[in-house]
């Protein structure tokens, strides 16, 4: 089993800023997928961002952006420590949503219980 916990999600105005942090803990496998997704009221759940491993062990590999949070948002990662950041700037009311935390392996997939981030205009 893996558990993600998931913090940093709140209130900010337009043209703000908030870091996401999720931190893996459990059966982790070193190498893995792990990034954030979204869901707006009312619509489906989304790609934010994601980065694997490079298939390789404590390797920082690829990040793919959704198109709407390209040169807005950064995901990066600490591999000693199974935590995933997103570091949001620019934010627009239209990122309003819940953002959940993603975890992939060999073995399972995972998501993270969620947490709110409101922009208010």
């Amino acid at each position: 089993q893996v558990q993600l916990v998931e913090s940093g999600g709140g209130l900010v105005q337009a043209g703000g800023s908030l870091r996401l942090s999720c931190a893996a803990s459990g059966s982790t496998f070193s190498i893995n997928v792990m990034g954030w997704y979204r869901q707006a009221p009312g619509k489906q759940r989304e790609l934010v961002a994601t980065q694997d491993t490079a298939g390789r062990i404590n390797t920082i590999g690829r990040a793919n952006y959704a198109d709407s949070v390209k040169d807005r948002f950064t995901i990066s990662r600490d591999n000693p420590k199974n935590t995933v950041y997103l570091q949001m700037n620019r934010l627009k009311p239209e990122d309003t949503a819940v953002y959940y935390c993603y975890y992939r392996d060999q073995n399972l997939e995972v998501w993270g219980q969620g947490t709110l981030v409101t922009v208010s205009s």
